[in-house]
């Protein structure tokens, strides 16, 4: 791994450590780049903050955090300015406007929700074969916009119903991804914490499909970042469906 673009920090509640400990972790295992993408405050008209974003409040100290280390470690390390965000197309504009001043370098596509309704989180086991459509309608609209560098955890929705319907939806998302030329990301914090993802089954579908693959450390401490076991449990699990994750991704500005 020379890169990694999905790295959080204690901002948003459930990540630890200083800023400062996740870049130098990095630049000891060898990185070339670091991206941090925080997940990015939601704009809801009510004024409502979730408890797993960064808060409203501590946007310009992220931003500015981000900045500094990008500066002090300019000769060791590139670190770049990202977040990982939502498409809920009610709130899309005011979410780009949100972030339009600062000098963000990308976005990372997460699905954690269907809608801003934020009913359920995708992580909860269910076999409502509606709800996977409209996870995979999310997933490919929010590539479509051209916005996002790459979509984390795409196969995070967990579905216990049908094999078959699974395999056709998640068929059509890989489709996409393939179509709209976006990196579909192999989860480092799934494997290392054994989720139900990385999923076997969403990969034979991607692997089969060549889609453009990345690996995500998706680090909420700095010992996450690039952690040599994770690393080589992630590559023996892209190499079992013929996966060659690719060591960089170009970035895609949001704006």
């Amino acid at each position: 791994m020379q890169c990694n673009y999905h790295t959080h920090t204690m901002r948003c509640g459930h990540a630890a450590g200083e800023d400062r400990d996740y870049v130098e972790t990095a630049i000891a295992r060898g990185l070339s780049t670091l991206g941090f993408s925080d997940h990015i405050p939601m704009p809801f008209s009510d004024g409502h903050e979730s408890g797993y974003r960064v808060p409203m409040r501590l946007l310009d100290d992220y931003v500015t955090s981000v900045l500094s280390l990008r500066e002090a470690y300019r000769d060791r390390i590139d670190v770049r300015l990202g977040f990982e965000a939502e498409y809920y197309p009610d709130l899309f504009e005011a979410m780009l406007d949100l972030i339009r001043p600062y000098p963000v370098d990308y976005l990372l596509l997460a699905v954690h929700f269907i809608d801003s309704s934020e009913r359920v989180y995708n992580t909860s086991p269910r076999s409502d074969e509606i709800a996977l459509v409209r996870y995979v309608n999310r997933c490919v609209e929010g590539m479509r916009t051209g916005r996002y560098t790459y979509l984390a955890h795409p196969d995070l929705f967990h579905f216990t119903g049908d094999p078959k319907v699974y395999r056709q939806e998640m068929t059509r998302l890989c489709t996409a991804a393939k179509a709209q030329n976006v990196p579909l990301e192999i989860n480092l914090l799934g494997l290392r914490e054994h989720k139900h993802y990385p999923s076997a089954q969403f990969w034979e579908i991607a692997g089969a499909l060549q889609c453009p693959a990345v690996l995500g450390c998706d680090a909420h401490s700095p010992q996450a970042v690039a952690d040599p076991k994770n690393l080589r449990d992630a590559e023996r699990f892209a190499a079992r469906f013929g996966v060659r994750p690719i060591s960089d991704v170009p970035l895609r500005k949001p704006f």
